[in-house]
């Protein structure tokens, strides 16, 4: 389904003449691509599911905001501009982000599930909220609020 977006989205950058967004789509299709050759050689036949292309998006989400740090940091604002593009189109195939308070309500409902006490059971409950939420929340936040409410 999400692959039928993204090839859509190609070839609507195509016949827009929109370079960049062009371009962005083009390396998501790779990294897709690259991901499925890979699934190939360990796991037989196998091709990439909707939840793996959401891993991948967010990965590509993750590098840019590291990449836009970076290039302000060295003073390369027109580099860094052209990440922020990068990372709108690239989130506009990702599931709509939970806010600050939908994050906390999730931590307490897996604070809840999994029987959290302490510091120590934070991998549980990341794991949990991971399962439950893949690509849909930022995980840092949600780790420094479940710190927040266990200590």
């Amino acid at each position: 389904m999400l692959r039928e977006k993204l090839n859509d989205a190609m070839k609507q950058a195509m016949k827009d003449k929109d370079k960049r967004r062009l371009a962005t789509v083009r390396l998501i299709l790779a990294a897709i691509k690259d991901r499925d050759i890979s699934k190939r050689t360990e796991a037989g036949n196998q091709s990439v599911g909707d939840d793996d292309i959401i891993e991948i998006l967010s990965k590509m989400v993750k590098q840019r905001k590291e990449s836009v740090k970076a290039y302000e940091e060295g003073g390369r604002l027109e580099l860094a501009e052209q990440e922020k593009e990068e990372m709108e189109i690239i989130s506009e195939f990702l599931p709509r982000q939970m806010s600050e308070d939908e994050i906390q309500a999730a931590v307490r409902e897996a604070i809840g599930e999994t029987e959290a006490s302490g510091l120590k059971d934070i991998g549980k409950i990341m794991a949990f909220l991971k399962e439950k939420y893949a690509g849909q929340m930022d995980f840092a936040r949600a780790s420094a609020s479940a710190k927040d409410i266990l200590s």
